[in-house]
């Protein structure tokens, strides 16, 4: 179905109106052989509160933004290359229901559906598209992922040391190794985690100490990660770790008046229904 859609017009419209929605904020989209196979949206476990963004799967790429006017303007524009995608379905758990998570190697999150069905939709097309970018490859699929983040509201403590409690001035940081929410001195070393970034990175001290160990084992051959104490972190500037460990796609949302909800869409069986009667019809006369 996906191989029809390629050269369809109703395709190139679609994607051509996915860039007119992100505007100047969003790159470019429309690519050779690039098929717009589903959209809608769903809610996003972000560092500070779930919430809504609009998502877009493509046949390679999965593109989500927030929404500023909803169906005609987003902003804050990601964009995740499908190879790199590996699905794991969540339990459903007190508020947070119809869940999985959408993990690569430098970012993992977790995403809910408003219903059960639309999980599987959603689980189902994305996992049928990064199937067919596997086999058509011939890749392999990444075997080291990201830390989910846990959310803020989870950690009234340091989740290392069990003693500081996150106040104004204490604030919470995030080890990008576990995904753990911790103080700023259980958090006071860097180490380079490829996939993620070239730069040092902010990680727990037990990370720290687990990383160092597994570089030393094979002694004849260093790697160039680098591993160093933070000095001076608390009030950091743009430069270093930012004392909040902000997500850029954390920041406060613009308001949108619509907060109807809408089936998420998945193109492909309306076309193919629509060309075959176009092509019956032109037979029959």
């Amino acid at each position: 179905m996906v191989d029809r859609l390629v050269n369809s017009e109703a395709n190139a419209r679609r994607i051509a109106m996915v860039e007119n929605c992100f505007g100047s904020s969003g790159q470019p989209l429309a690519e050779q052989g690039r098929v717009l196979v589903g959209e809608g949206v769903l809610t996003k476990m972000c560092r500070k509160k779930p919430k809504a963004r609009q998502f877009f799967l493509f046949n390679d790429i999965l593109v989500y933004g927030n929404i500023v006017i909803n169906k005609k303007k987003y902003n804050k524009q990601h964009v995740i290359p499908l190879e790199e995608v590996k699905l794991e379905s969540l339990k459903d758990e007190g508020q947070y229901r119809n869940g999985w998570l959408i993990r690569t190697a430098s970012k993992s999150f977790a995403v809910y559906a408003a219903t059960a069905t639309e999980k599987e939709e959603w689980m189902a097309h994305i996992e049928k598209c990064i199937e067919d970018l596997l086999r058509k490859s011939g890749k392999q699929p990444p075997l080291e992922h990201a830390a989910v983040w846990v959310p803020d509201n989870e950690a009234a403590i340091c989740m290392h040391c069990k003693k500081t409690q996150f106040t104004v001035l204490n604030r919470r940081h995030h080890c990008r190794k576990c995904g753990s929410v911790v103080c700023g001195p259980c958090s006071s070393k860097r180490f380079v985690l490829r996939g993620q970034s070239e730069k040092p990175l902010r990680v727990c001290l037990q990370c720290y100490d687990e990383l160092t160990r597994d570089r030393a084992r094979p002694a004849q051959i260093q790697p160039t990660s680098a591993a160093v104490p933070i000095k001076g972190m608390e009030g950091a500037g743009s430069g270093g770790d930012s004392s909040a460990d902000d997500d850029s796609d954390d920041d406060d949302d613009r308001l949108h008046t619509d907060q109807s909800h809408d089936e998420p869409k998945f193109y492909g069986d309306g076309e193919k229904t629509e060309e075959t009667n176009n092509h019956s019809s032109k037979e029959n006369k």
